[in-house]
């Protein structure tokens, strides 16, 4: 049976028109856009040229919302109560959808951002707020998160959609979590590396952990993260070797 992976990026993580460029060269790579929604990043403008970059390109648009904490770029664990994450999760999810109806776009998903990823990925309070605000904005929605997390159990209880999705440029821990930013070899820059281990991902479904572990990870998306100063050429050369290997590159929601 034919291979299908989605690539995605997260986009928008500027103010004004500031990025739009480097942007627009990562919207020719991908299937879909995480894109920010003001809380970690983003503004109202950068939003209109990121959705109309992607309509344009046909690529899928997705809210990448964040804990409030610019200062932070939403890599920072507020510990936020749930009805707390509820709130700002919903009130950047209305915000995008208008900013794409007002530009003749859809909005097909969410994926949480930084911090607020990582809490929802262990924390079932977490993830079920994400969930809940979700539902309160738009059920059809497509939920995408790590692989094996509290995310994909808290959508599958409330009945919400879930995609997958692995890592290309970050390392993994034992238990299938992403190693913390702060400590080395969290990132990945090397570009043949993080080919070896996405095609892994694709047709084997493993990653090798930063302690040796083989863990299966079963992903529809392959993240590579629009703000790692190799995404382009990372992205460039995964999409040709996927390709090259009968592997078709394709949005996971509609």
């Amino acid at each position: 049976m034919p291979l299908t992976v989605d690539l995605n990026a997260d986009l928008g993580e500027a103010f004004g028109s500031s990025r739009i460029f480097e942007d627009v060269a990562l919207l020719e790579l991908v299937s879909s856009a995480n894109i920010a929604c003001g809380f970690h990043a983003g503004d109202t403008t950068t939003m209109r040229d990121t959705v109309n970059a992607a309509k344009i390109r046909g690529v899928t648009i997705g809210a990448h919302p964040s804990y409030p904490d610019i200062p932070g770029f939403g890599r920072r664990e507020l510990g936020l109560p749930p009805d707390e994450i509820s709130f700002h999760v919903a009130t950047q999810l209305r915000v995008l959808r208008d900013v794409c109806g007002s530009e003749g776009a859809r909005l097909s998903y969410v994926k949480p951002h930084g911090a607020l990823y990582n809490r929802a990925a262990r924390d079932p309070a977490a993830a079920n707020a994400i969930v809940r605000a979700i539902r309160e904005v738009e059920t059809s929605l497509t939920l995408l998160g790590l692989a094996n997390s509290e995310m994909g159990r808290a959508a599958e209880r409330a009945g919400i959609a879930f995609a997958s999705e692995a890592f290309v440029d970050r390392a993994y821990k034992s238990d299938g979590t992403l190693v913390p930013r702060d400590q080395p070899g969290a990132v990945i820059h090397e570009v043949k590396s993080a080919v070896q281990r996405a095609v892994m991902l694709v047709k084997g479904k493993t990653i090798t952990a930063d302690d040796g572990t083989e863990l299966h990870v079963s992903a529809r998306s392959l993240c590579v993260h629009g703000d790692n100063p190799d995404a382009g050429p990372m992205l460039r050369t995964l999409r040709k070797r996927l390709e090259e290997s009968g592997v078709t590159i394709a949005p996971f929601a509609a």
